[in-house]
């Protein structure tokens, strides 16, 4: 039996490529590499790799923010981070920190999990030592979704059809229409209907799934689940 095809991590759709500023970095680097590079975000490195802290554009519009905000002792003491971030010249201070970061060999629904939670369009991508070995944005966890659809129905036959139904596999058919799978024919073990349809949905690249097994024809005619 042929071994289970690896599910994609971080480290396979990942930017390696990251624009990238040391702490001591100026309010108008920032600003300008940001532009240079068309980013909404860079990543704050200690002079290990390792990242301490992400400076994003919110970070960044707070002193734009509070520039005509009247600057009252209460008002200060409620936006107190604001205001520091206000104020901050460098990447040390006007940094989000800690950073929220994703290892390499985190799973891409893992990595959706996290940005979702944190509300974020992009999250560092770091080894077990936190040193940035690139980027990870909504859309490159998106590139499975680019899978063709020949390549998903030899995956779904192969991983799910071939592995789990070997008694059935020859009547069983696998069609994908645009991401969307369809398994038909019958099945000897009406119990691993379920099983096989949950399996084929969870193929990296699978939008949805149409289950027409069924159970195989008795010598009455009649299907028996």
């Amino acid at each position: 039996m042929s071994q289970r095809a690896p599910h994609h991590v971080v480290g396979d759709v990942m930017t390696s490529t990251v624009v990238a500023v040391g702490p001591d970095a100026l309010f108008k680097e920032i600003t300008g590499a940001m532009e240079q590079w068309r980013v909404t975000a860079v990543p704050v490195l200690d002079e290990q790799g390792r990242v301490v802290g992400v400076v994003s554009e919110a970070d960044l519009l707070h002193k734009e923010e509070l520039r005509d905000s009247e600057a009252t002792l209460v008002g200060q003491r409620e936006h107190l981070t604001d205001w520091a971030k206000a104020g901050g010249v460098t990447a040390r201070d006007l940094m989000t920190t800690p950073a929220v970061t994703v290892p390499s060999d985190a799973s891409l629904p893992q990595a959706a999990r996290l940005m979702a939670q944190h509300a974020v369009k992009r999250l560092p991508v770091v080894d077990a030592h936190g040193v940035l070995k690139g980027i990870v944005s909504r859309s490159d966890l998106l590139k499975i979704f680019l899978r063709t659809d020949e390549d998903l129905a030899a995956e779904v036959r192969r991983e799910v059809v071939d592995r789990f139904l070997p008694v059935s596999r020859p009547g069983i058919g696998v069609t994908v229409d645009k991401g969307r799978v369809t398994l038909t024919g019958p099945v000897a073990d009406p119990a691993l209907i379920p099983v096989v349809e949950r399996l084929a949905r969870a193929v990296e690249g699978v939008v949805d799934v149409r289950c027409d097994l069924i159970a195989p024809t008795t010598a009455t005619g009649r299907g028996d689940r």
